[in-house]
């Protein structure tokens, strides 16, 4: 028997990230519960996992609470891409924060570390650049995605506060524009975008001028954050950001899609959705001091392996 197997629960494990992260802590000799309603998790996701004796999964929303026994709970559960969380914004908003309260009441019982995956839309339209972990930001409480980023952030406030009023052991990763494999392919996310639509041959969809900048972290270099973060020794009273410092503009993004891809697709302009920030880019200074951590797989070379991991579900 593994002597330092942990249970770990993770919530919206049949996810994205959720998925990879049940994936890396199976493969380190972890016990490992996914907790996912499949609202944008999906069974193809987890499917290789099923027959992993040390793998279990519960269909389960967190606005309601859960009773398990476990060492470590990671909460990822809310839908994070507009497409989605705009779709029910009022349950968008429940599943941060009456999700927060429910995990955190449970890891209070347990005694145990919880882990909150929180955002970098908590910065709104920054208007400083790039964003550390001090900057208070700028985001509009009113607007189409107001649901997600103050859901994100009252979900931070319930963190520290469970911190400072129970002495909760938490940590906090605010993550930014992530990609990779298992992206929805119609999360209207700007990297599977342009993926789908230049392996369909279609225009590909560039809002504004395409002068607005990201910063992207391949998955596996997030995933390996969010485990330095949350075994980390340090006493984390902070939120860590956790992505890519390197910044690309939309049009540069598109431009590299395309020849990646060797797509005859054009690029086409449309206006500028609502709240959209024209800038979007880590300070991973803490990252780096704390964790000894910094993404190391260049955009090429991500953008190769999730282009491959599209063209089976695309062009099948």
């Amino acid at each position: 028997m593994n002597p330092i197997r942990k249970k770990i629960l993770v919530t919206g494990g049949a996810g994205f990230l959720g998925s990879h992260l049940c994936e890396r802590l199976l493969d380190a000799g972890n016990e490992v519960i996914c907790v996912d309603n499949f609202f944008t998790g999906a069974k193809q996701n987890i499917v290789h996992l099923l027959g992993n004796p040390m793998f279990e999964v519960i269909r389960h929303d967190v606005t309601f609470p859960l009773y398990l026994e476990v060492d470590q709970i990671y909460n990822l559960a809310c839908p994070a891409s507009p497409v989605h969380y705009q779709f029910d914004p009022v349950q968008t908003t429940k599943t941060s924060v009456i999700g927060a309260i429910n995990m955190l009441g449970l890891a209070k019982r347990l005694k145990i570390r919880i882990f909150q995956a929180s955002t970098s839309e908590v910065y709104g339209d920054p208007e400083v650049h790039p964003q550390p972990e001090e900057y208070k930001g700028a985001v509009n409480t009113l607007g189409p995605r107001a649901c997600y980023d103050e859901g994100k952030r009252c979900a931070e406030t319930l963190f520290f506060d469970y911190q400072r009023q129970h002495g909760l052991d938490i940590r906090v990763a605010r993550i930014f524009n992530t990609y990779g494999p298992r992206m929805h392919p119609n999360d209207g996310r700007v990297v599977s975008n342009f993926i789908v639509q230049a392996l369909k041959g279609e225009d590909i969809t560039v809002y504004g001028d395409g002068l607005q900048t990201r910063s992207f972290c391949y998955v596996d270099d997030l995933v390996e954050g969010f485990i330095r973060l949350m075994n980390s020794k340090e006493n984390m009273l902070t939120p860590i950001n956790l992505g890519n410092p390197g910044e690309f503009t939309m049009l540069g993004l598109a431009e590299k899609v395309i020849s990646l891809t060797a797509s005859k697709s054009k690029i086409v302009f449309k206006s500028l959705p609502a709240d959209d920030p024209l800038q979007r880019q880590p300070d991973i200074t803490k990252a780096k001091r704390l964790l000894d951590w910094e993404p190391h797989i260049h955009l090429e070379e991500g953008l190769k392996k999730t282009i491959n991991y599209f063209e089976k579900i695309v062009l099948s």
